[in-house]
C-alpha cells in the first residue's frame, strides 16, 4: 500500500509542475486527475518539503546535529554561510507553490464537497504557515494566478497568517453534516473530526505565534484558552507514514542523504542537555564515539575553526558521536506530533490559565508520548527525577526545553520556529571557543553561536533568504534578507 501512495503522489506531482504535458500520452492532463488522486499529492508535497531540505537545515539551526569532521557537504549550514545564491529554499518554494498549492486550487475547482474542501484548506493553512515561518513575506493574495499574474506581490507574514486562519474558519463553518470525505486520505483516514482536530492544533500553534508577535494579543489569548478548554484536537500523530526501508521508498530526508551518510554528527547542545538530564533518549539516534565509547557532540560550526578545536585541520570522525541513520530510513514525516500538541497545551495551562496541575498533566503526557514513539523505556522514572515538573526551577522553560528535545528527528522546522518564538533554548553567553576551553562553565540546555560564523559572533539563523528563482522571475520579490532578519512573530 505504501508503494501505491508513493507512486501516485509522485505521478500527481509531475502533473502539477509547470510542464507542457497536454500532448503527451504518457502523462495525465489536469482534467483527468480526480481530487481523490490529487489530494495525496498535496500531502506528499508538504512532507517532501518539510521532511527533506527544511528538515536538514533546521536540524543544523537548532543544533541537533553538525557537520562531520572529515566531510564537507554541509559546512555552509553549520557556519551560517547562507544567502540567496545558496538556493536553500528553492526546491521547497517550487514544490509548495507549483505542487501542493496548485493542486489544492485545482481540487477546489473540481468539487463542492465541503468536507474535502475543508481538508484542502487545512493543508493550505499549514503550507502558508511554513512559508511565512521561513521567509516572513511570501506571495499570498496574488499567488497562483498563472499567466494572469506571473509576478505576484509578496504579502507581509502577519497578513498571510491572519488571512489563512480566516479562510480556515470559513471552510470549517461551511462543512455540511451530510458531506463525508471522498478523497483518498492515507493520513487521517477520511475522518472529518480528525481534520477538525488537526485544524484546531494549527490554530493553537499559530495563535501563540501571533500572541508573541504582539498581534492582537488579548484576542488570541482568549482564543487559545477557548481551544484548550474545548479540547477538540486530533488523536495520535498527524504523520505522512508511507515510507519503507527500501531504496526508492526511503524517508525523503534519508533518501537525500543516504549516499552522504557520514556527514551528520551529534550536536553539542542536545547531547549535553540529554546528558545533564540523565535522559535515556540520548542513545536513540546518536552513536557513542569510537575512541572512548562515550557520547560527544560537536560544537556548532567549529570543525574547521582552530580557535575552537586545536586539531581542526586533522580532526577525525572518531572525535564525535555519529548520527544513527538506521532509525531514519523509513521514519514518517510528522506534520504535527501529539507530543508537540501536549507541550503547547501545557504552555497555555501554565502561562494563561495559571493551572499548574493541568500543565503538569499535559507536560508529562507529552514527554511520555515521545519516549513511547521512540521505543525508549524510562519515561516514568525520568519524570520523577531530572525531568520532574514539580522540581523545576522554571516550569515554563522546562516545557520549552523538553519540546526542543522531543522534536528531534520528528519535526525540525517546528523546533526551529519554537526556538525562535520562545528563545528557549536560549543563546549561551559563551562562545564556542570558550565552551571548548571550559566546558564545565557551560550551562546545558543552551544554544551556542557557531564557532565559524559568517554573520559575526553571537548570531544564529532567524529566517531563510528568499528563493533565488523568485528573484530571477518575479520583479516583486522584496529586497534580499539575511538569515539574521527575523520573521514577524519573533520580536524577543
Amino acid at each position: 500500500m505504501k508503494k501505491i501512495y508513493l507512486f501516485a503522489a509522485g505521478l500527481m506531482m509531475l502533473a502539477s509542475c509547470d510542464m507542457d504535458i497536454n500532448e503527451n500520452p504518457n502523462y495525465p492532463s489536469s482534467t483527468d486527475i480526480t481530487p481523490s488522486l490529487q489530494f495525496p499529492a498535496v500531502v506528499n508535497a508538504v512532507a517532501a518539503t518539510t521532511g527533506d531540505q527544511m528538515f536538514n537545515y533546521a536540524g543544523f539551526f537548532v543544533q541537533y546535529w553538525d557537520q562531520m569532521p572529515e566531510a564537507n557537504q554541509y559546512n555552509d549550514l553549520a557556519e551560517l554561510n547562507i544567502d540567496e545564491t545558496k538556493d536553500l529554499i528553492n526546491r521547497g518554494y517550487r514544490t509548495l507553490y507549483a505542487g501542493a498549492l496548485q493542486d489544492i486550487k485545482d481540487i477546489q475547482g473540481k468539487t463542492t464537497n465541503t468536507a474535502d474542501l475543508f481538508a484542502c484548506q487545512v493543508m493550505r493553512t499549514q503550507i502558508f504557515q511554513i512559508l511565512v515561518d521561513n521567509t516572513d513575506q511570501t506571495p499570498y493574495t496574488e499567488a497562483l494566478q498563472a499567466s494572469a499574474n506571473s509576478t505576484p506581490k509578496y504579502d507581509e507574514g502577519k497578513a498571510v497568517y491572519e488571512g489563512v486562519l480566516a479562510e480556515l474558519d470559513e471552510a470549517q463553518a461551511a462543512i455540511q453534516s451530510s458531506d463525508l470525505m471522498t478523497m483518498t486520505d492515507p493520513m487521517l483516514k477520511k475522518n472529518v473530526n480528525q481534520w477538525i482536530g488537526y485544524a484546531n492544533a494549527l490554530r493553537l500553534r499559530m495563535y501563540l505565534r501571533l500572541i508573541d508577535g504582539g498581534v492582537n494579543a488579548a484576542e488570541y489569548t482568549s482564543k487559545v484558552k477557548a481551544l484548550v478548554a474545548a479540547g477538540n484536537f486530533f488523536t495520535g500523530d498527524v504523520a505522512w507514514d508511507v515510507y519503507t526501508d527500501q531504496e526508492g521508498q526511503f524517508n525523503p530526508w534519508y533518501a537525500g542523504v543516504f549516499s552522504l551518510a557520514n556527514n551528520h554528527c551529534a550536536g553539542y547542545a542536545l547531547v549535553e542537555y540529554y546528558k545533564a538530564m540523565n535522559d535515556p533518549r540520548l542513545g536513540y539516534a546518536y552513536n557513542k564515539r569510537s575512541s572512548d565509547n562515550t557520547y560527544v557532540g560537536q560544537l556548532p560550526g567549529s570543525k574547521q575553526e582552530p580557535n575552537v578545536y586545536s586539531d581542526a585541520s586533522s580532526r577525525k570522525n572518531s572525535a564525535v558521536s555519529a548520527l544513527n541513520y538506521g532509525v531514519t530510513h523509513d521514519m514518517a514525516v510528522y506534520l504535527f506530533t501529539q507530543s508537540e500538541l501536549q507541550f503547547l497545551i501545557a504552555e497555555v495551562e501554565l502561562r494563561f490559565n495559571n493551572n499548574t496541575a493541568a500543565a503538569k498533566a499535559a507536560y508529562e503526557k507529552a514527554v511520555t508520548l515521545d519516549f513511547t514513539s521512540r521505543g525508549v523505556a524510562g519515561a516514568a522514572d525520568f519524570l520523577t527525577a531530572d525531568g520532574s515538573f514539580d522540581n523545576a526551577d522554571d516550569q515554563l522553560e522546562l516545557i520549552y526545553l523538553q519540546k526542543w528535545a522531543a522534536l528531534f528527528l520528528k519535526d525540525h522546522l517546528e523546533a526551529w520556529s519554537e526556538v525562535r518564538r520562545t528563545d528557549v533554548p536560549k543563546l549561551s553567553a559563551m562562545s564556542a571557543a570558550q565552551v571548548a576551553a571550559n566546558p564545565a562553565a557551560y550551562t546545558p540546555g543552551q544554544l551556542i553561536a557557531p564557532g565559524r560564523n559568517y554573520f559575526g559572533n553571537g548570531n544564529i539563523a532567524m529566517s531563510i533568504p528568499y528563493s533565488s528563482d523568485s528573484r530571477k522571475y518575479n520583479v516583486n520579490t522584496p529586497k534580499a534578507r539575511a538569515i539574521t532578519d527575523k520573521v514577524f512573530w519573533d520580536v524577543k
